[in-house]
């Protein structure tokens, strides 16, 4: 794996998010929340900084960045795309969804296209049952898609 450095700037943001939150441990989730917006990822150096500011183990730090799948360790592209495979958006489709969406983009769950425009997930649940199957395109929520919709859909973000 390459070796990531990150810019002073990025240093000095990162600690002054940790200062914001009163260098508690009790914060780490919140640190950690908004360095991931900060950043749009959470690289090891950045986590050993935040380890430092709050006086707890770089170990505790990897561990809930880890344990939650909101967070993630690995640059998204600049378009999220989060595909639901919950209970509803499953049986209502979503697998073709996906399907369709790795078809189309030459990527997998997990991978970034080369340009940087677009990285895909999964998730679980979005909380929009009702508008089966669902996908995520950065915050924007997309119901009730078939997989002919999915090259319409990202025509919306042509840089």
């Amino acid at each position: 794996m390459a070796e990531i450095k990150l810019a002073c700037e990025v240093i000095k943001q990162v600690e002054d998010i940790c200062e914001k939150h009163g260098n508690k441990p009790g914060e780490l989730i919140n640190i950690l929340h908004e360095c991931q917006g900060l950043h749009g990822y959470l690289p090891e150096p950045m986590q050993r900084i935040i380890a430092r500011k709050l006086g707890i183990p770089a170990a505790q730090v990897y561990g809930v960045v880890t344990f939650y799948s909101f967070f993630t360790m690995t640059p998204k592209g600049r378009h999220p795309i989060s595909v639901c495979l919950g209970t509803a958006c499953y049986v209502r489709g979503s697998e073709k969804l996906l399907e369709e969406i790795k078809r189309v983009l030459g990527i997998d769950v997990g991978e970034t296209t080369p340009d940087g425009k677009f990285s895909l997930d999964c998730l679980r649940c979005v909380g929009a049952c009702g508008l089966a199957p669902v996908m995520m395109i950065g915050e924007k929520v997309y119901g009730r898609m078939e997989p002919q919709d999915i090259r319409k859909v990202l025509e919306e973000f042509a840089d």
